[in-house]
């Protein structure tokens, strides 16, 4: 099969076209033809040597992929609902980027109804990641208000959809007016430029001082306490990611008066059985949504894997340029 490669930690130029041996599906396992992948965050880290692969994980990156099951354990899939030749999408722990990959039974979905392969690549990720940290970490309730630190993302333009489809308030924040535009037009109550703004004071002129509940952060380093000032009282930090800074400095006053929790969370490393209840919550909760129009795909661009120059390569260019305003995917 065609896979792309990391040849070796740097820019984006050291993703290559390679062959490498079809994978195999073992006990638990189903085997995709991939039609698509997602591109994410987590690849780019992958690329530059700050990300390693969990032990067991292919070295290839890539954690979601669609296409069409051409393997796989027999039993598993029928208990899973599953057959050879069904359309489905998967969260996997590597391998994402190549023609052929194999995927655990639980973290493989049946593409939406009406969904392209193309349009079912974008959502695993995203959607196992904002479930388990905004609804089961975080707790978002209906009526609650969540907060989103960058509304444009990939993560953001699911979180922006799932939170209102589930009866929250959302505010979200973006680096220009164009992407705030964007995601007011997603669905988000309100958008702010943080480029020209004041996030906290923003929060509390909307809330009128009350504060978020729920606060969803790919930032962390001096965010943290700047968020922790957003928060109501029993208000809820997950962060996911760490992009500004690993090391914060917080008003441990503030968390012990409001009775705040601070949390996070990884999800390639987690057990399959964690990551399918996710799954199965996605489908019986979200998967309805999805099928009937009242959330939509969101891809922002698509390039081709084996294309010249290398395909991936181009999508990690776009990624690190955060021009982008959802989801990026590469087909095969």
């Amino acid at each position: 099969m065609k896979a792309i490669e990391i040849t070796s930690f740097g820019a984006p130029d050291v993703l290559r076209v390679a062959d490498r041996p079809n994978p195999v599906a073992g006990e638990g396992e189903l085997l995709i033809r991939v039609a698509a992948s997602g591109v994410n965050r987590p690849d780019v880290l992958q690329r530059t040597g700050n990300y390693p692969v969990p032990p067991g994980a292919s070295d290839l990156p890539g954690l979601e992929v669609a296409g069409k099951i051409v393997a796989g354990d027999a039993k598993a899939l029928a208990d899973a609902g599953l057959a050879i030749g069904d359309r489905v999408c998967a969260l996997v722990a590597g391998g994402g980027y190549a023609e052929l990959c194999v995927a655990p039974v639980a973290q493989c979905l049946p593409s939406p109804k009406g969904w392209s392969d193309l349009d079912a690549a974008s959502l695993p990720e995203t959607f196992f990641t904002v479930w388990s940290n905004v609804f089961d970490r975080g707790r978002l309730q209906k009526g609650e208000t969540l907060l989103i630190q960058g509304g444009s993302s990939g993560i953001g333009v699911t979180a922006i959809q799932l939170g209102k489809a589930m009866g929250a308030t959302v505010i979200v924040t973006a680096g220009s007016d164009d992407k705030c535009e964007a995601c007011l037009k997603l669905g988000a109550d309100h958008a702010i430029n943080y480029k020209s703004n004041d996030f906290v004071a923003e929060v509390k002129r909307i809330t009128d001082g009350k504060g978020v509940d729920v606060i969803l952060d790919m930032v962390a380093g001096d965010y943290v306490a700047r968020e922790i000032d957003c928060l109501a009282e029993d208000g809820r930090l997950v962060i996911i990611a760490v992009q500004g800074g690993v090391k914060a400095e917080i008003n441990a006053g503030l968390v012990l008066r409001r009775r705040l929790t601070i949390t996070g969370s990884t999800l390639r490393p987690r057990p399959i059985a964690f990551k399918g209840a996710i799954a199965k919550a996605l489908h019986d909760k979200v998967w309805p949504l999805l099928e009937s129009g009242a959330i939509k795909p969101v891809v922002h661009s698509t390039f081709a894997a084996v294309g010249d120059p290398s395909g991936a390569a181009q999508a990690h260019v776009l990624m690190e340029s955060n021009h982008h305003i959802g989801k990026i995917v590469l087909t095969w």
